[in-house]
């Protein structure tokens, strides 16, 4: 099933279930009123909000209206949790490899992760407001997923059962504050502004042949003013998926239902497919040219983020972006 969340009824949104074409929806306030309270008692509410799913898609529900991903916040708009990882070593390697820098061994068995900003994500049309161009606006696509309870000390065979959702976003990074932050050694914090999600969050059921209980096996398409920047295949080269992400995150404490966890940037070997950020773009420009060529964002510019099934569909909808200024209060 495809769930999301409007912008109504207060910070955490409404929860609507959406059709596979994500062009009918249903209100479904009476099994929950938001995605976090399905999540929070997933075993009874999932079968039902599931019944709704298969009359809407058949075509049994009255009530539904047309969805608008428009109206569409986060399918979480706020999490308890949002865990952020860089499972895909490539990039890191390339982004090392650009500045001259030697990947430690370790990163190819340790996961990277960080606990980001989730106390307000943003809908798939919410502009990404920006103080600063020379801030270094930049997009990374990447899949994330959504847990139920984890336990503390899971294995990542254990922990890819607690996978209940799965969706896209855009993790904005603000390229030029990230290394200032980096050398106090605490993290990011101001070179991290909002993250973007997918219209719609989805089942595993709903994704196929194309997920393999810890990896998406589909090429993720971002597109930066109408030029198709890469498609990387988001189950190709991810060294560490997404139970050996959980698990590493909950080593030492449990994870509450709602957890998100991403993935990092999708990036294949070479780049072969392209990237899915302009960072790395830039990088592989600096070891061909000795230095980039590629700007960052400016205001005006437009990201548009989505995958797409087998047969062409679009599976969670598109997260379509513009950069705009923002002059913070006098």
């Amino acid at each position: 099933m495809k769930l999301a969340s409007l912008k109504q009824g207060g910070r955490d949104g409404t929860l609507v279930v959406v059709d596979r074409d994500l062009e009918k929806a249903v209100t479904v306030g009476d099994i929950a009123a938001t995605l976090q309270a399905a999540l929070d008692e997933w075993k009874t509410k999932a079968p039902r909000l599931k019944a709704v799913y298969d009359d809407l898609v058949a075509g049994r529900r009255d009530d539904a209206f047309d969805f608008d991903p428009v109206d569409a916040a986060a399918p979480l708009p706020r999490a308890y949790h949002w865990a952020d990882g860089s499972a895909y070593v490539t990039h890191v390697e390339l982004v090392r490899k650009a500045r001259g820098a030697e990947l430690p061994e370790s990163f190819w068995h340790d996961p990277l992760i960080y606990m980001g900003a989730s106390d307000a994500f943003i809908g798939p049309r919410d502009d990404i407001p920006v103080q600063d161009e020379a801030w270094g606006i930049d997009f990374e696509a990447e899949v994330a997923v959504i847990t139920d309870d984890v336990p503390a000390g899971v294995t990542p065979e254990q922990a890819r059962g607690h996978i209940q959702l799965v969706a896209l976003v855009n993790d904005v990074s603000l390229r030029n504050l990230i290394p200032a932050e980096l050398a106090k050694q605490f993290g990011f914090y101001q070179s991290k502004p909002h993250t973007a999600f997918t219209p719609v969050a989805v089942t595993l059921d709903e994704l196929g042949e194309a997920w393999d209980g810890a990896k998406l096996h589909l090429p993720l398409v971002a597109t930066w003013n109408g030029r198709r920047i890469g498609a990387p295949n988001a189950g190709v080269d991810m060294t560490f998926d997404f139970g050996q992400l959980i698990a590493h995150a909950a080593k030492s404490r449990p994870l509450v239902a709602g957890t998100v966890v991403g993935s990092g940037t999708v990036s294949n070997v070479g780049s072969r497919d392209g990237s899915c950020c302009l960072a790395e773009v830039r990088c592989l420009e600096t070891i061909a040219d000795g230095k980039p060529s590629t700007p960052f964002m400016s205001f005006g510019d437009r990201i548009e983020i989505e995958m797409f099934d087998a047969s062409g569909r679009s599976l969670f909808g598109r997260i379509d972006q513009v950069v705009k200024p923002y002059s913070p209060p006098a």
